[in-house]
């Protein structure tokens, strides 16, 4: 397979139900029965939503409803034929269809236009899936980094599908087959020629490729985020995302990076962040790496996402350039839809707004 895709992402509570149970667990089981081609279910570590109620894994009050976040990839028909029943749930939270490209089986290097000068790129595998010997998301990693691409972060689910099957974490049980996302970012060319490789390493290579704007690597500012209208020519809203990688042990003023965004995010009106602690990954000249016996601060990659307004992310990137002047890399996305429930309203909808830059 080798062609367009949406991505349906939903930002939720721990804790949020509905007439059926969990929300996570409905979303699943959507996704499940419409045998989605990936889906990955992700528990974060802190955030905020739109009341601007703190959810954080560090105090135990309020470790107990912690930010969820669903990501469901396929062809553009599969993903609408079920929106509506997503949409029918009832919860607060955040969604947003974002465009894709989906790759799979034999892969050829893709030629991406020099224009969008970088990419991200985001490999799906299982949790135990190995590759000579060694964990399938260790190899990928290793294979990125050797290529000259700027980053990589892997992300553990809790949940998901894999090629429609629905996969979940379980006590007592391997959970060989729960899916993991590997997102690496880069220069656009060498993303396109890496996709070989990965392609040959992989048993049953799943892919998706997205336009990305890199705009602070190591503390050094390249761009700022494109300027964007608040709706396109024809009257849609358009939405845009900041994501920062850094690590657990990445300090502002000797506080965890992604802590001092959240906190300041959160004084100055954003409308939500979510932060997901990876297991493994790596940034710029630093090799792969993960958590480390007798480490006292963990060592491990950290992903915050931003999602809202133009004109409020330009403010919202003028607080992180601050707090990243040594550490992350900063990224920005256009998001075409994006709607936000609240128990009282519902702002925008999922008609995909269209913006070239």
């Amino acid at each position: 397979m080798n062609g367009d895709c949406l991505k349906l992402s939903t930002y939720f509570g721990e804790r949020d139900r509905t007439e059926h149970g969990l929300l996570g667990d409905e979303l699943l089981n959507i996704y499940g029965g419409h045998r989605i081609e990936a889906s990955v279910l992700l528990r974060g570590v802190e955030g905020f939503g739109r009341l601007h109620h703190l959810h954080t894994d560090r105090l135990l009050s309020l470790s107990e409803d912690l930010p969820l976040v669903s990501i469901a990839v396929d062809t553009r028909a599969k993903i609408e034929s079920m929106l509506e029943i997503v949409m029918q749930i009832k919860r607060r939270g955040l969604v947003t269809l974002e465009r894709a490209q989906m790759l799979s089986g034999e892969i050829a290097a893709a030629q991406i236009p020099n224009e969008l000068g970088d990419a991200k790129l985001t490999i799906y595998v299982g949790r135990q899936e190995r590759v000579h010997g060694m964990p399938a998301f260790v190899a990928v990693c290793d294979l990125l980094y050797r290529r000259g691409i700027a980053g990589a972060t892997v992300l553990l689910g809790v949940d998901g599908t894999s090629r429609g099957r629905r996969t979940r974490a379980k006590f007592f049980a391997r959970n060989s087959d729960v899916p993991m996302m590997i997102i690496g970012v880069g220069s656009a060319e060498r993303i396109g020629r890496v996709l070989p490789e990965l392609a040959g390493l992989l048993r049953e290579p799943l892919l998706t490729l997205e336009r990305v704007q890199v705009c602070k690597r190591s503390g050094e500012l390249l761009a700022r985020p494109h300027e964007l209208p608040g709706t396109d020519e024809h009257g849609l809203d358009l939405w845009q995302k900041l994501m920062v990688y850094s690590s657990d042990s990445a300090l502002f003023h000797g506080r965890p990076l992604h802590l001092e965004i959240t906190r300041r995010l959160r004084q100055s009106g954003a409308a939500g962040v979510t932060s997901l602690r990876g297991i493994w990954g790596f940034r710029g000249t630093h090799p792969p790496h993960g958590d480390k016996v007798f480490q006292i601060r963990r060592h491990v990659p950290v992903v915050t996402i931003v999602i809202d307004t133009p004109e409020q992310i330009a403010r919202s990137f003028a607080l992180i350039d601050e707090v990243t002047e040594e550490h992350g890399m900063v990224t920005s996305e256009v998001v075409p839809a994006m709607t936000a429930m609240s128990a009282t309203e519902t702002r925008g909808s999922l008609r995909l707004a269209r913006h070239d830059y």
